[in-house]
């Protein structure tokens, strides 16, 4: 069922046409494409998806699931009109877009100079697959399922607690941390899903409590220590959390150790 719903999903974000420009104005504003006048249209095909612009309701959702603040630098992959990288900027974090397609990026400078923020919002012409985007603190993005998976395994390498906010589309078996609908002044597109980027923990450590030894999915941690089962284990980027023997451990991962208050685990 779930595999036939995103079916449906991917299908229906092919085929729209009905345009939401009326959620922001930088749909409404018309750029100086290659030698003439350019106005993007929802459905418009691009290199890898389509392009439907995403309802500012949820643009403005999905930054405060980041919680964005002006020491982070966001990255919008297939950034189209602009809307997500502009916003940001708009709240003091600088933001860069990546988008394919140049009559857009010239679209998105367009808006960012009209909006007033130029200094702080930044739009690069490339391929999503030849960009480094290891500096970002913060990925947005509205890719379609197949282009989240083919990114996922970099994403998964980025420093840990990178947050990474994708409207409608998952990432399989990789659960968000939090998922949020937006409910008004939303047409269509409104849903939300936020991830942090687990540090990696697999392995055995050695603790005064007795040999650590953690078994990992993503954000999902278990394992023993010592005789004793780990339950609740979970990842929030490099901070780890698990009950054993009716104790809760709560620490930060640093390289090859995991540090608490009053215990130290130190991988083999």
């Amino acid at each position: 069922m779930r595999t036939a719903l995103k079916s449906l999903f991917v299908l229906a974000l092919i085929a729209a046409t009905v345009s939401v420009a009326a959620q922001g104005t930088a749909t409404q504003t018309q750029g100086g494409g290659r030698g003439g006048t350019f106005e993007p249209k929802s459905g418009q095909p691009g290199k890898d998806v389509v392009w439907v612009p995403t309802p500012q309701s949820l643009v403005d959702k999905m930054l405060e699931m980041a919680k964005i603040t002006p020491t982070d630098y966001l990255m919008d992959l297939g950034s189209g009109d602009g809307r997500t990288v502009i916003t940001a900027a708009k709240k003091g974090t600088r933001a860069e877009g990546i988008e394919y397609n140049p009559d857009m990026v010239a679209l998105s400078k367009k808006n960012a100079a009209a909006a007033g923020v130029s200094n702080m919002a930044t739009f690069r012409e490339a391929d999503l697959f030849a960009t480094d985007f290891s500096k970002a603190t913060v990925i947005t993005m509205f890719l379609l399922p197949s282009i989240n998976m083919k990114l996922r395994p970099t994403i998964l390498d980025m420093k840990p607690g990178t947050r990474i906010v994708s409207n409608s589309f998952d990432m399989e078996d990789w659960e968000p941390d939090q998922k949020e609908t937006v409910t008004q002044d939303c047409p269509q597109w409104c849903n939300a899903m936020l991830w942090y980027v687990p540090a990696k923990v697999e392995g055995t450590y050695d603790m005064p409590d007795g040999p650590l030894t953690l078994t990992q999915k993503f954000q999902m941690v278990g394992g023993t220590l010592g005789s004793r089962q780990i339950t609740n284990g979970k990842l929030k980027g490099a901070d780890l959390t698990f009950t054993a023997g009716g104790r809760t451990y709560t620490g930060t991962v640093s390289g090859n150790r995991i540090v608490g208050t009053g215990w130290t685990a130190t991988k083999r």
